[in-house]
């Protein structure tokens, strides 16, 4: 049978509203064929790259932006604002949107402070930044993936790029070992998860992300479903580093540079957070809010968080080296995310997303500072920023406010996203208590206590390099960063100006992530 004309134009008007849809992954795109393109002209070869990336992701994030903000435009579909494109395998909602946001803004200041730092230097520029892109352009599919195929290929497309960029630096052992180390982790967590999707597909007849979680409604959780979501989450709890899938995160943040590290710790948790989020609050929705999700997968997820935060808070005290210890407190922060998922509540998901937003500037500032201490001496031990205050005022400051909202003290936006994660925990322990199975109540109660030990814990090795940076001198013989760039000084402000407005003023950042969590609240 032969289409007909009327169907090829119906196909063609699809395709055409759906690459509207998909233009901020397109402006990526773009840039990562403009980026082939140039090393294919000799005229190029002396000029430094790293503003087509930078076009690209300025472009990316504006369309994005403007899309957020279009909630009665072309892209709006009723009051939950909600479009499955390419057929049903992404989805356009508020929630993917907001954090396809986020990753972006993270790619976006890793190569403004890429340029800033020096790395990738012009040779290497565009093989570094299309691999960054790549990166990039897989985390957003993951946050709008709709259909487990589509995660699978979002998960591995965020991956690849990852192992390259771990591995960049040329000459260095300890780099290779940690591509290496990576890829064979990343490989393994692949494996599993893909037997998870086969599992979870093959039981449905459907790959649709909606289909399977009606099907889990109507069969209920037994061993085989529960088995295949366990399986399907590890490849996420790969890309969140959370225990026991966390083996590769110090030894490849190490090996890699402060760059690099920053991107992986922010931008990868940023799309496995939107994933994670999405599958829980689908299947919570699939069973009409019952507790059916919080009483088998959350009761999980809790349990993982707990040895997550705290496995992640107690390897950081005895580091030295600056971005392993900063590599455990990443696995920490990871515990704080799974925290507020784990109660599987729309409440939950927007205070994940005010703590995701904040952890972007506060972690590539703190990196930031790491690679320019790096450029100075030469090094990334904790004795290179000894008396940092005393050769780089506004370094020392700085690092030392993004060290305070790691740790979450008012008035920074640590503190709020923290606080926000900590209430919806105490709301859905209140519930549970209440309303819920019995027990339930008690873990969540729980895991608040824990949460709430382990944010004292942390103020050990984070007060450990304010210290060193404001109160030691300085290490005999270290060279001094003793000006910076303007540039330099206003990407540090800039970061430090958002921590102290979203920790000040809550309300407009609110609003977005309730929003963004509302997406499932009709499904």
């Amino acid at each position: 049978m032969f289409p007909t004309l009327e169907s090829v134009s119906r196909l063609r008007a699809a395709l055409d509203n759906d690459l509207l849809v998909f233009l901020p992954e397109l402006a990526v795109c773009a840039g990562i064929v403009a980026l082939l393109l140039a090393r294919l002209l000799p005229i190029l070869d002396r000029v430094h790259l790293g503003s087509v990336a930078l076009i690209a992701l300025v472009v990316s994030l504006f369309v994005s932006g403007y899309q957020i903000c279009d909630s009665h435009g072309y892209l709006s579909t009723g009051d939950q604002w909600s479009v499955p494109y390419f057929g049903g395998m992404l989805v356009a909602d508020a929630w993917g949107r907001f954090v396809r946001l986020i990753v972006l803004a993270a790619a976006l200041i890793t190569v403004v402070l890429s340029l800033l730092t020096g790395i990738p230097d012009r040779d290497d520029s565009a093989d570094f930044y299309v691999l960054l892109l790549g990166g990039t352009l897989g985390m957003t599919l993951m946050t709008s993936a709709a259909h487990l195929l589509m995660v699978f290929i979002a998960v591995e497309m965020a991956s690849l790029p990852g192992y390259a960029l771990a591995g960049f630096l040329k000459g260095k052992r300890s780099g290779s070992e940690a591509a290496l180390k990576y890829v064979v982790y990343g490989a393994a967590a692949s494996g599993v998860m893909l037997y998870g999707i086969t599992l979870l597909a093959g039981m449905f007849g459907t790959g649709t992300l909606h289909d399977v979680a009606g099907g889990i409604a109507q069969r209920g959780l037994d061993l085989p479903v529960l088995a295949g979501l366990a399986f399907t989450l590890v490849g996420l709890g790969f890309k969140l580093a959370a225990v026991p899938f966390q083996f590769w995160c110090p030894d490849v943040f190490e090996g890699a540079a402060a760059e690099v590290a920053g991107f992986l710790s922010v931008a990868s948790k940023a799309g496995a957070i939107g994933l994670t989020g999405r599958v829980l609050l689908i299947l919570h929705a699939a069973q009409h809010g019952s507790w059916a999700i919080p009483a088998s997968l959350g009761i999980g997820i809790a349990g993982i968080a707990m040895i997550t935060v705290t496995f992640g808070n107690l390897a950081a005290f005895a580091q030295t080296n600056l971005k392993r210890l900063l590599a455990y407190s990443t696995i920490a922060h990871a515990g704080y995310m799974l925290m507020a998922l784990a109660v599987v509540t729309p409440e939950g998901a927007s205070a994940v997303l005010y703590y995701l937003t904040a952890y972007v500037a506060m972690n590539l500032g703190a990196f930031g500072v790491v690679a320019l201490v790096r450029n100075a001496t030469g090094s990334e031990e904790l004795s290179a920023a000894r008396g940092l205050v005393h050769r780089n005022p506004l370094l020392a400051v700085a690092m030392t406010v993004f060290l305070a909202s790691l740790l979450g003290l008012p008035p920074l936006a640590g503190f709020a996203g923290k606080f926000q994660v900590f209430v919806a925990v105490y709301q859905a322990a209140k519930a549970a208590t209440a309303s819920g199975p019995p027990g339930l109540g008690t873990v969540f109660f729980v895991l608040l206590a824990v949460g709430a030990v382990n944010t004292a814990i942390s103020a050990y090795y984070y007060l450990k390099i304010a210290r060193a940076m404001l109160l030691d001198d300085p290490a005999e013989g270290t060279a001094a960063p003793a000006t910076n760039s303007p540039a330099a000084g206003l990407f540090f402000v800039a970061l430090v100006a958002f921590l102290f407005a979203a920790g000040v003023v809550w309300d407009p950042l609110m609003s977005e992530t309730a929003r963004a969590a509302s997406a499932f609240s009709a499904k």
